[in-house]
């Protein structure tokens, strides 16, 4: 759930440039260990926790706002800091900035696991997406600066296929701790993972940084960035709960919308920006980062709430609903050396405009399903749809990316691809989550509308309504009436979760179309 694609195979954060000398090949084994254990943190983390989120928000009595900031704190600090986690690496050293990440990580997810409400999780998060800024960067940047250029391929291959495969188990074994344990054993399954991976990353792994790296990071740009992204997600999120009108959520937007323009206007000036705005000269680079965003935009946004529908709507238990997604993740991973044959014998554009066209396509079958919907006639077609669309989309999308630029940015512009895709699902989780709030609203609205209903039990579903397929049925409620009240929520989710992929494949068709306008091959930006 919440499944996220990495784009360029998280290159994104590879420095080409790195100056350490190759390490002993007796040391190898141990580096991609620790590299894909520390990965392995932050990418089932990004696919369980969605699935947790049902249960969390009855263990803590939270609102679907509330779980929205649970997924949007990660998100929001992972995002601002990601690219500033790589040029901390290669100023300071990658090993150390990695277990920097890798103790912030754990440490923030020993909170999680421990906290009493739902703001002490959220603050968490919060600083679990700090370190997930500076461990993500650092696995793939050890990788390229200690194998030689002949042995570095099958490393990273070894790195990408064992990285899926706990991205395809996460959701599964989260769905199990949840049902056995409790939610928050996903969080604790961290910290021995973690252990493992300091001391190897202490005894094994060699240190390196990009001796030319003179520039100061960008901490301007990391802090107006973080401010403007929090801020606009903010007001997004918290207008389902005061509405667009309140003084809060206004100036939440205007300050983030003003803070995001100072951030493009300091990356202009400064000597080491964090987004080189440069490389958007190149049409290629702008279209596949254009694409990224729609396409990933409708990814994040979409799946949100799929765990949400299958636990609390459809009656899945919490191990069918982390299994749900994986033909999704199976067909990405068979398809992926498939995909990537497909640029050498069409070219970049034309698998990126008829990828995201089959994924539109499978987010509109997820508009199919209604309550008590079967999983393999209604669920299952829709996610083998979107899957082989994304499987379509990603290989093509990274070589557009690597070819838009010259090949000493290349580690630069697939970051700000990376980045890209992770602010898209940042902001559309809380524009979706506007978009279903008022069709749930205005369905149940109409569904109670004629029911005779005691005034306290009618002000008690109102004030429930942020809640979503969560809210609590008052008891003095007779159990017939209770029924026809439960199916009227169950219907009104559904009708919200349609109009919510409705969104999802016209973002995904908008992606198709940036392709097809802006994506020919070939145009290199100068080399800013």
């Amino acid at each position: 759930m919440a499944i996220f694609v990495q784009p360029p195979c998280d290159e994104a954060v590879i420095r080409w440039r790195a100056a350490a000398a190759p390490c002993p090949k007796a040391s190898g084994p141990w580096i991609l260990a620790a590299t894909i254990l520390g990965s392995s943190m932050a990418f089932i983390d990004g696919t369980v926790v969605n699935v947790a989120l049902p249960a969390l928000q009855q263990s803590l009595n939270a609102t679907v706002v509330d779980v929205q900031w649970v997924v949007e704190a990660y998100s929001l600090l992972l995002s601002a800091f990601l690219l500033l986690g790589g040029s901390l690496g290669d100023r300071y050293g990658r090993r150390r900035i990695f277990i920097l990440g890798v103790a912030i990580f754990s440490l923030a997810s020993l909170w999680c696991g421990f906290a009493r409400n739902i703001h002490e999780l959220i603050f968490a998060r919060a600083v679990q997406g700090a370190g997930g800024a500076l461990l993500v960067p650092g696995s793939l940047a050890i990788i390229s600066a200690s194998f030689r250029e002949e042995d570095r391929g099958r490393a990273i291959g070894t790195w990408s296929g064992f990285t899926a495969i706990t991205a395809a188990i996460g959701p599964v074994m989260g769905g199990w701790l949840i049902e056995q344990v409790s939610w928050r054993a996903v969080f604790f399954i961290n910290v021995p993972l973690a252990a493992i991976v300091l001391v190897i990353s202490a005894l094994r792994v060699p240190e390196s940084r990009d001796e030319n790296q003179k520039e100061r990071p960008d901490w301007v740009g990391a802090a107006l960035a973080t401010i403007g992204l929090g801020s606009l997600v903010y007001g997004l999120i918290e207008s389902s709960r005061l509405s667009f009108g309140h003084p809060a959520v206004l100036a939440a937007l205007i300050g983030g919308s003003f803070f995001l323009i100072m951030f493009l206007l300091v990356e202009t000036r400064v000597r080491n920006p964090m987004l080189p705005v440069g490389l958007f000269r190149s049409r290629d680079f702008t279209g596949a980062n254009l694409l990224t965003l729609f396409l990933y935009s409708a990814l994040g946004g979409t799946l949100f709430f799929l765990p949400l529908n299958l636990i609390q709507v459809q009656g899945y238990t919490a191990t069918a609903a982390g299994a749900a997604l994986l033909p999704f993740i199976l067909i990405m991973f068979l398809l992926s050396r498939w995909s990537g044959g497909l640029v050498e014998r069409y070219g970049g554009k034309l698998p990126l405009v008829f990828g995201p066209t089959i994924s539109a396509m499978g987010f509109a079958l997820f508009i199919v399903p209604a309550v008590g919907a079967n999983y393999w006639s209604t669920f299952f077609p829709a996610t083998v749809v979107l899957g082989l669309g994304m499987a379509i989309s990603v290989a093509p999308l990274t070589t557009t990316v690597m070819n838009a630029v010259p090949r000493n940015r290349v580690g630069v512009a697939s970051g700000i691809n990376n980045a890209v895709s992770r602010v898209a699902g940042l902001l559309a989780i809380a524009v979706l989550g506007i978009v279903m709030f008022d069709v749930f609203n205005r369905s149940l609205d109409s569904r109670l509308s004629s029911l005779e209903l005691p005034p306290a039990a009618r002000r008690s579903l109102e004030s429930q309504r942020i809640s979503l397929a969560a809210e609590k049925i008052p008891g003095e409620i007779a159990s017939p009436t209770r029924e026809v009240i439960k199916e009227a929520i169950n219907e009104s989710f559904v009708r919200g979760f349609r109009h919510v992929m409705l969104v999802g494949a016209a973002l995904a068709l908008a992606s198709s179309i940036a392709s097809l306008l802006l994506i020919n091959g070939g145009d290199k930006s100068p080399d800013r």
